[in-house]
């Protein structure tokens, strides 16, 4: 009986809800990744929680800065990044483009808490061609950002699809601007909508 509870259950809530989680790849004047968990509603209202994270180069960093060879070796892995994190919850609304439900708009929107660090205080050092020529610290404040993110959401299937996104994320300190591409996993279309 707890089985045949579950699936009706299970039945009843892919009717009018869908949910699934996302990720994808960030590339614009800064670049990263994000994460997220969606709700869908009937297929015309979303809610989404996330997390992006973006880098790019320092904007104060020396011109005769050196990475390295030991750090040349690991790609960059400890070079210094101005960082960008937000932590962010949206909603939106879902306009389908197509009658077979493979192609849609979902017009996201929210706030973010935002940590900025960045590097500062640049000190140069006496290490060899091995080491970095600079020392610095980072500097790190929070804020609060508005985010724009449009979708172009393409569900294959009922469980996977992939989407393109462009952003912006507007704060008193900084605005990062791109182009997303990323996947969706889970329940992705309600069944009757």
């Amino acid at each position: 009986m707890l089985i045949v509870g579950f699936n009706a259950a299970n039945a009843q809530f892919a009717q009018n809800n869908a949910i699934y989680y996302s990720d994808g790849l960030n590339f614009g004047n800064y670049y990263g990744v994000d994460v997220n968990l969606n709700y869908v509603y009937k297929e015309k209202y979303s809610v989404k929680v996330g997390y992006i994270y973006n880098r790019r180069k320092p904007k104060s960093q020396p011109d005769d800065y050196s990475t390295g060879l030991a750090n040349a070796l690991l790609f960059g892995a400890t070079s210094p990044h101005d960082r960008m994190e937000n932590y962010q919850l949206a909603i939106g609304k879902i306009y389908r483009i197509n009658e077979n439900r493979s192609i849609r708009l979902n017009l996201s929107f929210g706030l973010a808490y935002t940590v900025i660090r960045e590097p500062e205080n640049w000190q140069k050092t006496t290490s060899g061609f091995l080491a970095e020529n600079y020392s610095w610290n980072y500097e790190k404040q929070n804020t609060v950002s508005l985010v724009i993110n449009p979708r172009i959401e393409f569900p294959f299937t009922r469980v996977y699809g992939f989407s393109v996104s462009p952003m912006v994320q507007i704060n008193k300190d900084r605005t990062c601007f791109g182009i997303g591409v990323g996947q969706m996993i889970g329940l992705l279309r309600s069944r009757d909508y």
